[in-house]
C-alpha cells in the first residue's frame, strides 16, 4: 500500500504526466455533461416512462453513456466515427487512390483524417432521423414534429458527434490514452453502479439471493482476470545481435554480442476489433429501425444465435484485419537486418518476416477466437438468468474495452514514471508495454 501511494506522489511530481491527466479529466467532465444536454422540444419524461431499454438500444445506450435514452445532443456518441474510421481502413486496402494517399506520410495522414471527418458526418446525416424515429417520436418524446424541430436536431445530434471526436482527438494529443477508446470507456464506466445495484435489487428481492449474487460477482472478477491475461499475453522471438568490438576494453565485453527479444502480443490489435465489430452491428438498426426484414430483425436481437456468431465472427476477421495493418514483418525484418540483428537459425531479410508472419497467424487466431468467446459471454449470463444490465458486463464488449483500455492508460503513466527514473505502477514489470533494457526497442 505504501509504494502505491508513493507511486500516486510521484506521478503528481511529474509535471508533464500531471498536466496530461488533469487535462484528460478535464475533456471527460466536459463529455459527460454534454450527454445531459436534451435535445430541444423533447418530453424526457415522457421517454423514461416507457421503462428501461432493452435489445440493441440497451447495448447503443451503455456505449454513449446513457445518453442514448436521454436523447441527448450526445446520443449518435462516438459510434459513427468508428464507423467511418473501419470504411476508411478498408478502402486503404482495396482503392489504390487511396493507398497511395496512405503513402504520403504524414500529409497523406491528414487528407485520410479529413475525409473520415466527412464520412462522419455522412453517416450521422443517416442515423440521426432514425434515431428521431425510432427512439423519440416512437417513444412519444415530442408529439407534433415540425420541419424547423427535424433540422435542428438532426444538426445537433451531427454536432455533437464531430464534437465528441474533437474532444477523443485532444485527448490523444494531450492527454493519456487513446482518446476515442477512453470516452468509450468512460461512457461504459457510467453505466456500471447502476448495473451493480440493480442486480443487487434483483438477488435480494426473492428473484435468486444474495448469495447468487457474491457468486456472480466471483465470475464477473475471474473473466477480468482472464481477459487481462489474453490482452497481456506476449510471444518473445528471441533476436541476437552481431559482435560489436569498440577499443581494447569493448572487445571483452562484447564477445557474446548481444540477445534481445521482438514481443508478439497475442492480441496485438487491442481493443479496435471489438469496436469495429459493434459498430457494423448497429448500422442496420439505426438506417431502419422498423424493417420488417427477418435478417436484419435476427441480427438485431443480441441475445440470438444469428446475431452473436455474426458479431463473433466479425471480431475474428477484424482482429486478423487490423493485426495486419499494425504489425508489418518486412519492416520489422528491415530493421533487424540494418541493426545487425537476426532470429537464430532463420536467414535475416525475407526468411526472417515469412517466419515472424507464421508466428504472428498461430498466436493470432487463439487470440482472436478467446476475445469472440469474452464477446457472446453476456448471451450465456442472461440464459443463466443474469439481470441484462449487469450481464452487459460479464464478458462482452464492455469488458474487453474496458480492460483493453485501462491497461493501455497504465501502460501509459509507467512509460512516463520510467523515463524520469520513478517506479512503475507495479513491481516486476507486470503492466506489458514497459519498456525494459531485454525488450527490442525500436520495432513496433
Amino acid at each position: 500500500m505504501k509504494k502505491f501511494v508513493d507511486t500516486l506522489k510521484n506521478i503528481w511530481k511529474v509535471d508533464e504526466l500531471r498536466t496530461r491527466i488533469l487535462f484528460t479529466l478535464g475533456v471527460i467532465l466536459v463529455y459527460r455533461i454534454g450527454s445531459y444536454i436534451i435535445l430541444p422540444g423533447i418530453d424526457q419524461s415522457a421517454l423514461s416512462s416507457t421503462g428501461a431499454s432493452t435489445g440493441l438500444v440497451a447495448l447503443l445506450d451503455l456505449f454513449a453513456g446513457g445518453a442514448f435514452s436521454k436523447a441527448s445532443i450526445m446520443a449518435l456518441g462516438i459510434m459513427p466515427y468508428i464507423s467511418a474510421s473501419i470504411i476508411m481502413q478498408l478502402l486503404a486496402m482495396a482503392v489504390p487512390v487511396v493507398q497511395k494517399i496512405q503513402k504520403e506520410g504524414e500529409s497523406g495522414r491528414r487528407k485520410i483524417n479529413g475525409y473520415t471527418r466527412v464520412l462522419t458526418i455522412i453517416i450521422c446525416a443517416f442515423q440521426g432521423p432514425s434515431y428521431l424515429q425510432m427512439y423519440v417520436i416512437g417513444k412519444g418524446g415530442i408529439v407534433d414534429p415540425g420541419m424547423m424541430w427535424w433540422v435542428s436536431s438532426i444538426m445537433l445530434l451531427v454536432a455533437g458527434t464531430m464534437f465528441a471526436m474533437w474532444l477523443g482527438e485532444k485527448i490523444t494529443d494531450k492527454g493519456i490514452g487513446n482518446g476515442i477508446s477512453l470516452l468509450i470507456t468512460v461512457g461504459i464506466l457510467a453505466r456500471f453502479p447502476g448495473a451493480i445495484l440493480s442486480e443487487f435489487g434483483i438477488r435480494s428481492q426473492g428473484a435468486g439471493s444474495v448469495f447468487m449474487f457474491i457468486v456472480e460477482l466471483l465470475v464477473f472478477f475471474a473473466i477480468i482476470m482472464l481477459t487481462v491475461l489474453i490482452v497481456q499475453g506476449v510471444r518473445r522471438v528471441q533476436i541476437n545481435y552481431a559482435k560489436r568490438v569498440v577499443g581494447a576494453k569493448g572487445a571483452a565485453a562484447s564477445d557474446q554480442g548481444t540477445r534481445s527479444y521482438i514481443p508478439l502480443k497475442v492480441n496485438a490489435s487491442g481493443v479496435m476489433p471489438i469496436i469495429f465489430a459493434q459498430a457494423i452491428m448497429t448500422i442496420p438498426t439505426m438506417i431502419n429501425p422498423e424493417t420488417t426484414n427477418v435478417v436484419l430483425i435476427a441480427l438485431a436481437d443480441y441475445r440470438g444465435f444469428t446475431y452473436n456468431l455474426v458479431f463473433a465472427l466479425l471480431i475474428v476477421v477484424f482482429t486478423y484485419f487490423y493485426t495486419a495493418i499494425t504489425i508489418n514483418p518486412k519492416q520489422i525484418a528491415d530493421d533487424l537486418k540494418r541493426n545487425g540483428g537476426f532470429v537464430p537459425g532463420v536467414k535475416p531479410g525475407t526468411d526472417t518476416a515469412l517466419f515472424i508472419d507464421n508466428i504472428l497467424s498461430r498466436i493470432t487466431l487463439p487470440g482472436s477466437l478467446f476475445l469472440a468467446a469474452i464477446a457472446i459471454l453476456p448471451a450465456f449470463a442472461m440464459m443463466f438468468g443474469v439481470g441484462d444490465a449487469f450481464a452487459m458486463f460479464m464478458g462482452g464488449t464492455s469488458m474487453l474495452i474496458m480492460v483493453g483500455v485501462v491497461l493501455d492508460t497504465l501502460q501509459q503513466i509507467e512509460t512516463h514514471l520510467l523515463n524520469r527514473h520513478y517506479d512503475g505502477l507495479m513491481d516486476g514489470g507486470k503492466i506489458r508495454g514497459r519498456r525494459t533494457t531485454n525488450e527490442m526497442t525500436g520495432i513496433a
